[in-house]
This record gives C-alpha cells, structure tokens and sequence, in this order.
C-alpha cells in the first residue's frame, strides 16, 4: 500500500491544471445519493443562516453550503467548494447526531485535486481506549472490511495529513485514500460510501436512548469536536485563495454551526 504525505495545496499546485468538472459532478452526484438516504430516514430543517449558493462555476471559483438540523440531528452538512475547471473541487457530507443516542458520527469529503481523494469515518462519542464496550460495538466489527480495502485495492494510495490534528481525529476505521480518477476507482468510492452509510443508518435505529441526566454533557463534547475540526481543516486555506477570509471564516462557521438559528435537539 502506497501512502501519501503532502498539503492539499502543495498537491495542488504540484499538478497540471485541468478541467475535472465531470469527476466533480460524480463525485457529486454521490453525495446526492447518500444524502436522500439520510432525508428518507430524519427529519430535517434547512438552516437559513446557511450560505447557500457563493461564486460562480464552471467559468470560476464557486461553490454551495446546505446546513439541516432536526429532532434527530444536531447538524448536517452538504456542501462544495473550489474551482472544478482549474483542477480543484471539495465536497463534504457530514452527519452529527443529537444527544438521544450515543452513536458515532458521520463523515465524508471527496476531493479532485485533481487526482480523486475521499475520506468515511465514524466520527467517535466517546474514548475508544477509555470504553471498550463502545470500541467493539462500532468499530471492532469493522476490522476485517478496512484490512481487505488496504489489500485489495493497489489504485488506492493512503493519504497520512500532515496536520497531527487532523491525524488525531481519526479513527481506527476511518478511510482516508487517493486515487486515479477512472471510472471503476469512482464506481468502487460509491460502493463502499453506500454501505457504510447503511451501516450508519442501521446503528441510528438500534441504538438505546441515552439517559436525559447525560445528554448535555453528550451534545457539549459534540460541539467542541464539531468546531475542532473545522477550524482545524488545512484545506481552508483553499477557501481563503479563492473567496478570501472573510467569507472561508463564515464558511467555516457554517460547518460547525456557529450562526445557527435553529434549536439544538435535546
């Protein structure tokens, strides 16, 4: 297994500059799939502070942030940003649960930089080392797939951040990988996002409710972490190079949740 070990923007600028609109539009037409799963299974609520549409494509940078929250979700992210036609597009999918259950959250971003990129994880709740019963409830089931992807797809390259950060958030599990844009490599990101999203989705239904005394504690940690992590991003810096500080520090926001009008679920 290959591994990579670079900046979003180092690869970037490291890279011809070509027209990936059509990767683009796969990679966001999978989003859209996963996406009416999950508004099939929740009800949800669009944010009106969410941006919304801001720049313009194919002929330049542009891109589209949809926040939703509920009385199952805490926050939901579909979003896309970049500049499709010069070698660059980032696509986010990101589920965070309300404190009624304890199950982990949702996380996908897909990449065209302009080799493709994706990234799944269940983000974690709680200490995977802390609480083994939380560790072999969602993630220990999970070993045997995660090693047989590693083996037997040599097109997939590991991509290591080298933010510790963000190496940090990830789980045991997670998928964080690049790879050549042909079309089986795109065929093979579907079919696995697909089912881990109904893997997801299954864990949402089983799940035990969590006792109202621990909830608050729950939902405050899910902030802090929600919040980390997008302000964390070393792909923001991509957000400043085409729209500035100003609206990749509002953007940043919309991803965390921090000029939401909506109620958080209890």
């Amino acid at each position: 297994m290959k591994e990579t070990l670079q900046h979003v923007e180092q690869m970037l600028d490291e890279s011809p500059v070509i027209d990936v609109t059509e990767t683009f539009e796969q990679l966001r037409g999978i989003l859209a799939e996963l996406k009416a799963k999950i508004d099939a299974r929740f009800e949800l609520t669009p944010e009106p502070s969410a941006p919304g549409d801001y720049g313009t494509h194919p002929d330049g940078p542009g891109g589209r942030l949809d926040a939703y929250s509920g009385p199952e979700i805490d926050w939901m992210v579909h979003s896309w940003l970049g500049n499709p036609s010069a070698s660059f597009a980032n696509l986010h999918l990101t589920v965070w649960l309300g404190p009624q259950v304890n199950v982990p959250h949702l996380g996908i971003a897909l990449l065209v930089w302009p080799e493709g990129w994706f990234y799944q994880d269940f983000i974690p709740r709680a200490s995977l080392v802390q609480d083994g019963d939380y560790f072999d409830r969602h993630y220990a089931p999970l070993d045997a797939d995660w090693l047989a992807f590693k083996e037997k797809n040599p097109d997939f390259t590991w991509f290591t951040s080298r933010t510790g950060f963000i190496r940090a958030s990830l789980s045991p599990n997670a998928y964080c990988y690049s790879f050549p844009r042909a079309q089986p490599n795109i065929d093979t990101v579907r079919e696995l996002l697909h089912a881990r999203v109904d893997r997801w989705l299954s864990w949402v239904d089983e799940a035990e409710p969590v006792p109202a005394e621990e909830r608050p504690a729950l939902a405050a940690g899910d902030l802090a972490i929600r919040r980390n992590i997008a302000e964390r991003d070393p792909a923001n810096v991509m957000g400043v190079r085409y729209f500035g500080q100003e609206l990749t520090d509002k953007l940043v926001r919309g991803l965390w949740g921090g000029d939401r009008t909506l109620p958080r679920p209890s």
